[in-house]
Parts: structure tokens; C-alpha cells; sequence
């Protein structure tokens, strides 16, 4: 029974930040747009690979 002393408010301290780091994810906008994070992943923002251009010899030789 007197663990419950000391359990109890230290339940309640961690449901209170819970609480309080829910409501400052919201204020700060973490959940303004859903959408856009899902749908990321479905298109490649890459660019198209450049062809790579050999460099020519300059002492004249052909390869």
C-alpha cells in the first residue's frame, strides 16, 4: 500500500507530459499535412542519371 503513495503521482507526472508533449506537437504544426509524407515515397525526386562523356585522349592517339 505505500508504494501506491509513490506510484501513483509519478503516474500522473508522466501522463501530464504526455499530455503536454501531444498538445505542443499539435501547436507546433506536426500534424498539419499527413498526406504528404505517404505519398513521398511514391515519387522519385532524383534526377535522370547524366551519360557519362569518356574523355579524349589529346596526344592524338585513337582508342
Amino acid at each position: 500500500m505505500d508504494s501506491l503513495y509513490f506510484l501513483i503521482p509519478i503516474a500522473i507526472l508522466f501522463i501530464g507530459a504526455a499530455v503536454k508533449l501531444y498538445f505542443w506537437a499539435v501547436n507546433s504544426g506536426q500534424y498539419d499535412d499527413l498526406e504528404t509524407e505517404g505519398r513521398r515515397i511514391l515519387f522519385d525526386d532524383d534526377e535522370a542519371p547524366r551519360e557519362r562523356t569518356e574523355a579524349r585522349p589529346t596526344d592524338g592517339e585513337d582508342r
